[in-house]
């Protein structure tokens, strides 16, 4: 069995309804979509909804209001889902779905940004950490595991258009790209870099100063797999065709037994 895997960062889920995210969807097609910084709590998910009549829909909400959040919408329903890490500091703000098939587990990750302050910084970092814990666990389970989102942070100089400018900005900070070396060496894979080489295809693109027209942007939205199923892997992609937020979707498409 193939599935086509989503990951997109909308930056509201209300806003990216009024650009066509449901018209894209239908055509689209995806089998899984994770969805990231919905920025909704459960009595405001929008009615619109119902037009995906063929999806199962599954949220985290974080409990400040119109902040985070994160979704998953299946056409395969789940064995079980879950919300969090089992830490209260990480699971509050409502950056992790999980979604258990035969042979598969999926993560659907709003990582933090860590630009506000060190505060911020500090806790983007913890989150990495319990993050990698958690990934390794399931690792143990024998099936493939992906962990996908917003990672909030460019690994390499070639995932973003100017990194001798953002050496001191965070989200390519040394600290952070060094958690990205660290989970490299462990054994998981990016997914898209295993398909593409080339420079200049990046998920994110500022607001400012025509950035995106420009292609003045930053990759920091992944999916990575543990290297033992790596190779049920078909096919990663960016879809920096596709409009509605300053994020773009990442795809994947999976072979399973």
């Amino acid at each position: 069995m193939e599935l086509n895997l989503w990951s997109w960062n909308v930056n509201g889920l209300r806003a990216v309804l009024n650009k066509d995210f449901i018209a894209t969807v239908q055509r689209e097609k995806p089998d899984w979509l994770g969805l990231q910084e919905i920025k909704l709590q459960g009595h405001q998910v929008p009615p619109e909804l119902d037009d995906l009549a063929d999806y199962s829909f599954y949220w985290s909400h974080a409990e400040r209001k119109g902040y985070s959040g994160t979704a998953v919408l299946t056409r395969i329903e789940p064995q079980e889902v879950g919300c969090g890490f089992g830490n209260p500091e990480f699971d509050s703000e409502g950056r992790i779905v999980r979604c258990e098939y035969p042979g598969l587990i999926i993560y659907n990750i709003y990582f933090p940004n860590g630009q506000m302050n060190d505060e911020r910084l500090d806790y983007k970092l913890r989150f990495y950490d319990r993050c990698l814990e958690v990934m390794q666990q399931e690792r143990r389970s024998g099936k493939m595991v992906l962990v996908t989102g917003d990672y909030n942070t460019a690994h390499k100089e070639i995932d973003l258009a100017r990194p001798k400018e953002n050496e001191k900005t965070s989200g390519f900070l040394p600290i952070e790209r060094a958690w990205l070396d660290k989970i490299v060496s462990l054994g998981w894979v990016d997914t898209f870099r295993r398909f593409h080489p080339e420079p200049q295809r990046y998920s994110w693109w500022s607001y400012r100063a025509m950035a995106r027209p420009k292609n003045i942007g930053w990759r920091i939205d992944y999916f990575f797999v543990d290297s033992e199923h790596q190779n049920q892997v078909l096919d990663a992609d960016i879809r920096d065709d596709i409009m509605g937020s300053d994020h773009c979707p990442v795809t994947l498409k999976v072979s399973l037994p």
